[in-house]
């Protein structure tokens, strides 16, 4: 009886450990992010990260690391203009988001920034230490913006 009460406790203990730890990663750390929030792109000129006009914003970030960081928004700025006055950002990847985040499709900005449908810009370099931001743009003016390690992290 004893194994039998102790095989029960293991596994509940097991089945509560691991919707916790579910809970934690997807919803636990998240926060909206601000609708006044300042959304930067670094100037090809200056090299200094100024605002850009945007709407619509949505985001989430999280304490917990630099990385959590994703943005949806809209913007009325043409990518002819935007690829003349900001940097464009060499090897975007953008990070998938917790599914309950929907405006932001890690794959569909991925697939649209290799074939061209898409451009990446360099939001702010060294936001965090080795961590830049980056902010992708559709011809249409969705805009999507999300965290991802510099050059400092990738030798």
């Amino acid at each position: 009886m004893t194994g039998k009460i102790l095989a029960i406790f293991i596994v509940l203990t097991a089945i509560i450990s691991g919707v916790a730890i579910y809970w934690l990663q997807l919803y636990a750390f998240y926060e909206d992010v601000s609708a006044d929030a300042q959304l930067r792109m670094t100037n090809l000129v200056t090299g200094e990260p100024e605002l850009v006009l945007y709407d619509s914003f949505d985001g989430i970030d999280a304490d917990s690391s630099p990385l959590r960081f994703r943005g949806c928004f809209t913007t009325t700025m043409s990518l002819a203009m935007l690829t003349e006055t900001y940097e464009t950002y060499e090897g975007a990847t953008p990070l998938t988001a917790p599914g309950w985040f929907d405006c932001f499709d890690a794959d569909q900005i991925g697939a649209a920034l290799e074939t061209g449908d898409a451009i990446a810009f360099l939001g702010e370099r060294n936001i965090q230490h080795g961590v830049d931001r980056v902010v992708a743009i559709f011809p249409d003016g969705r805009g999507f913006a999300w965290h991802q390690l510099n050059e400092k992290y990738s030798e």
